[in-house]
């Protein structure tokens, strides 16, 4: 998230901000989530209510200590010292595991990322990996990758049990979408850029969130009209694919990648200044469940984000440009001490989301920070 707030900067126009705000409902353990208790009560299609377990979030930290043998740099880091956030997850052998971002310290581009691993019995309490399962490394994918590093990933699963991840490389200076395959979650198999074609390889492109099918705990791929489909990037663009691995992106007139679920111009609305795909995208009886991440300018664009909240579509499950409905209230926003200060202030980026026990679980960064877990009954 944080890569692409300085590239909107630079893009955005100038809007006013009104505050979406709503009641919050107390218990002992948790908190419920933002949207409105008279738009869940109307809607039959969203995933709701999500309720935030304040009993043990932030339930992931940066942490020091852990030491990885950079095989670029040649030297030791501490992989995971600086911030821990943004992470995806799927459900194995009877638990959660969860892939997260993590940052070291170093200044050169406000930390190299790397993706950890950490397994849960429960959804909530999570043993990590002491090293990364997936970094830069001296291969074909290290011009993109160097030295930003490995950013935001989403994983899904296809029909045979093998994991695809779409996954974020940044240089330093632009994003580009990238797939990776894996049979265990430990060992990944990097295969490239998603979109192939050399006139597109300096593309600004992030966030793939993949349309699978719920098979009781598992997420899987699924096709339709014989093509899988993604959204992606920072404005709800789609995508289409054979096999997982190579994208052709949904385009406009001239050609160029066209928003299907773009932000809203109504400054009261809390995606007015962006769309960024979050965990992967349901195929449902209803359609396509997307949920997705917003973003709510200042002001003054050079002022920068006001929030990251997060937010639900349905679109045609016949045709996945087509959107049918649409939450106008976030259904999730920052509001603990955890989500409102960080690295990036005033942020909760809604990225895993998994089918555990009979209930969901929606895992999303803080802050560009930490880590934390909402769940839905």
């Amino acid at each position: 998230m944080n890569r692409s707030s300085l590239f909107l900067f630079l893009l955005g126009t100038v809007m006013t901000i009104t505050g979406c705000q709503s009641s919050e409902k107390q218990q002992t353990n948790t908190s419920t989530t933002d949207t409105s208790q008279t738009e869940i009560a109307s809607v039959d299609w969203a995933l709701l209510p999500f309720q935030k377990v304040d009993s043990a979030n932030p339930i992931l930290l940066p942490k020091s200590g852990t030491i990885f043998h950079c095989p670029i740099w040649k030297k030791d880091v501490q992989w995971e010292e600086h911030d821990v956030y943004n992470p995806t997850a799927v459900v194995r052998d009877g638990k959660v595991y969860m892939i997260y971002r993590a940052e070291d310290t170093v200044k050169a581009v406000k930390g190299t990322s790397r993706l950890g691993l950490a397994e849960s019995s429960d959804g909530i309490h999570f043993t990590r990996l002491s090293q990364p399962v997936f970094y830069p490394d001296n291969d074909a994918m290290k011009q993109y990758e160097w030295m930003g590093g490995c950013e935001d990933p989403r994983v899904v699963e296809d029909s045979t049990g093998t994991y695809y991840m779409t996954y974020t490389a940044y240089d330093g200076k632009t994003a580009r979408l990238c797939v990776a395959s894996s049979k265990d979650l430990k060992k990944w198999k990097k295969h490239g850029l998603a979109f192939k074609e050399p006139k597109y390889k300096d593309m600004w492109s992030k966030s793939g969130s993949i349309v699978c099918k719920q098979q009781d705990s598992r997420m899987v791929a699924t096709k339709i009209n014989g093509k899988y489909w993604m959204y992606w990037g920072e404005n709800g663009l789609l995508a289409h694919s054979d096999n997982l691995t190579d994208w052709t992106f949904f385009a406009d007139e001239k050609g160029e990648p066209k928003a299907v679920v773009a932000k809203r111009s109504d400054t009261k609305l809390f995606d007015n200044g962006l769309v960024e795909p979050g965990p992967a995208a349901m195929l449902t009886d209803k359609g396509i469940l997307l949920i997705y991440n917003g973003a709510a300018f200042r002001p003054k664009p050079q002022e920068g984000v006001e929030m990251y909240a997060g937010g639900q579509v349905l679109l045609d499950k016949n045709d996945p440009s087509k959107i049918l409905a649409r939450l106008d209230q976030p259904f999730i926003k920052p509001e603990k001490d955890y989500e409102l200060v960080g690295q990036v202030n005033k942020v909760t980026f809604v990225e895993g989301l998994v089918f555990f026990r009979d209930k969901w679980f929606l895992y999303y960064g803080t802050a560009d920070s930490k880590i934390a877990v909402a769940v839905k009954e």
